[in-house]
C-alpha cells in the first residue's frame, strides 16, 4: 500500500514553471501599471491573494465541519484537506502584506475611506469611520489571520500526532473529543469571521458607499464551492497515482455531490442578493449593480452565472457523471476558474472600473496555483496518507452511498 507520498518531479516542476509565470507577471505588472495605470497592480494582488487564501481556508473549514459533526466518510482522504489547509499560513501572510500596503500606503484608489480628507468631506464615509478605518482594520486584520493560522495548524498538528498513538477504547475517545473542541472553537472563528465581518473589510470596504448583509455569505458560498473543487483535484490526482487506497467511487460521489449542491447554494445566494436590490430599487443599493448589470461588466456578470451556475447544474445532475475521475477533474476546474471570475467582477469595477482583458490577472492567479501546488505536495510529504488511528476509519472504508 503506497500510504507515503512521494512528489514526482513532473509536479514540481509545473508548480515551479507556474510560480515562475506569475513573478514575471509581477514584475512586468510592476513596470506597466505605474502612476495612474497602479490600480490595476494593487487591485490584482488583492483579488488574487484573497480569492486563493479563502479557497485553502475552506478546507480547514470542511475538517473543521465534518469533524463537528462526526461524519466519518471522508477520514480515507481527511489528510488531503489537511496538507491543503497548511498553504493558510504563507497565503495569510502573502494577503496582509498587500492589504497593508493598501491601507498605510494611502491606496485611496482601492480604498476610498483610507483618505481622511474624502471621510470628512463624504457624510456616508463618515458615518462608517467607527469601521472603516486604519486601526481597526488593522487589528481585526491580525486578530483573524492570526487565529485562522493558529486553528489550522493545530487541527493538523494533532492529526499527525495521532499516528504514533496505541488504538485504544481510551485513545479513540480522547481524538474524537479534542478534535471536536478545536473544531468547535475554529468554527466560531470561522463564522464571525468569513461569515461577516472580514469580507466587508478586505472587498466590499472597495465600493464604500454600497453595504449588503448577504455580501459575506455569498463570498463564503463562492470560496467554499472552489475549496472542495480544490479538494477533489488532489484527491483524484493521488487516487489515479496509486495512493489513498480507501478512496472509491462512492467518496468521489459524495464530493461530486457537495460540488453540485454548493454550485446551486451559490446561485440562491447570487439571486436574492440581486433580487432584493432590484427590487427595492434604491439609489444607495444600485449602486454596486448599475457598471455590472448595464455597464461593460454586464457580458461577464451573466458569463458568472452560466459558468458557475448552468455548466454545475447539468453536468453533475447525472449520478455517473459524479463517479467518473475525468468529469470531476473538469468541472472542478471549472468551478475554480468561474470563481475565480466571480471575484475579478466583485473587485475590478470599484477599482479599475473599465473591463479588459485580464492578462495581468490571470498572470499572478496562475502563480498562486503554483504556489499551492508546492506547499500542498510538501505538505503531503509529511504524514502517513491514511490516519490509521482515527476511530472513523472504518466507517470512512465500508462508506457506502
Amino acid at each position: 500500500m503506497k500510504d507515503q507520498f512521494v512528489v514526482p518531479a513532473r509536479l514540481k516542476k509545473t508548480s515551479f514553471v507556474l510560480m515562475g509565470v506569475g513573478l514575471l507577471t509581477l514584475l512586468i505588472g510592476l513596470f506597466a501599471f505605474k502612476n495612474e495605470n497602479a490600480t490595476r497592480f494593487w487591485a490584482g494582488l488583492l483579488q488574487n491573494s484573497s480569492f486563493f487564501l479563502l479557497i485553502t481556508l475552506a478546507s480547514t473549514f470542511f475538517i473543521a465541519a465534518t469533524t463537528l459533526a462526526h461524519g466519518g466518510w471522508q477520514i480515507a482522504f481527511r489528510r488531503v484537506p489537511e496538507a491543503i489547509s497548511m498553504a493558510v499560513p504563507v497565503l495569510a501572510g502573502i494577503l496582509f502584506l498587500v492589504v497593508m500596503i493598501l491601507v498605510f500606503g494611502g491606496k485611496d484608489d482601492i480604498y476610498h475611506w483610507v483618505n481622511l480628507h474624502h471621510v470628512h468631506e463624504d457624510p456616508v464615509l463618515t458615518w462608517k469611520a467607527p469601521f472603516l478605518n486604519k486601526s481597526f482594520f488593522t487589528i481585526a486584520t491580525v486578530l483573524t489571520l492570526g487565529l485562522w493560522i493558529f486553528f489550522t495548524i493545530k487541527l493538523r498538528n494533532m492529526s499527525k500526532e495521532e499516528d504514533g498513538w496505541d488504538l485504544k477504547p481510551e485513545t479513540g475517545k480522547k481524538i474524537i473529543w479534542r478534535n471536536t473542541v478545536v473544531a468547535g472553537g475554529f468554527l466560531a472563528i470561522f463564522t464571525l469571521s468569513v461569515g461577516s465581518t472580514t469580507p466587508w473589510m478586505w472587498l466590499m470596504s472597495i465600493d464604500a458607499h454600497w453595504f449588503s448583509t448577504m455580501y459575506s455569505w455569498y463570498t463564503f458560498a463562492s470560496t467554499w464551492v472552489s475549496g472542495l473543487a480544490l479538494i477533489s483535484l488532489f484527491v483524484v490526482y493521488l487516487k489515479k497515482n496509486g495512493y489513498l487506497p480507501y478512496v472509491t467511487e462512492e467518496h468521489l460521489h459524495d464530493l461530486g455531490k457537495f460540488l453540485f449542491a454548493f454550485s446551486i447554494f451559490w446561485t440562491y445566494l447570487w439571486f436574492s442578493q440581486y433580487m432584493l436590490i432590484w427590487y427595492a430599487n434604491m439609489p444607495e443599493e444600485t449602486a454596486y449593480f448599475q457598471p455590472r448589470v448595464w455597464g461593460q461588466w454586464r457580458p461577464i456578470f451573466f458569463l458568472n452565472l452560466l459558468i458557475n451556475f448552468i455548466t454545475p447544474l447539468l453536468f453533475l445532475m447525472k449520478r455517473d457523471t459524479k463517479r467518473n475521475y475525468t468529469a470531476v477533474v473538469f468541472i472542478a476546474i471549472v468551478i475554480i476558474a468561474g470563481h475565480w471570475l466571480d471575484f475579478w467582477q466583485m473587485v475590478y469595477p470599484g477599482t479599475v472600473k473599465e473591463l479588459q482583458f485580464p492578462w495581468y490577472e490571470m498572470g499572478l492567479g496562475l502563480g498562486f496555483v503554483g504556489l499551492i501546488i508546492y506547499l500542498v505536495s510538501i505538505n503531503l510529504t509529511k504524514a502517513a496518507l491514511v490516519p490509521k488511528n482515527h476511530p472513523y476509519l472504518k466507517e470512512s472504508i465500508i462508506h457506502h452511498t
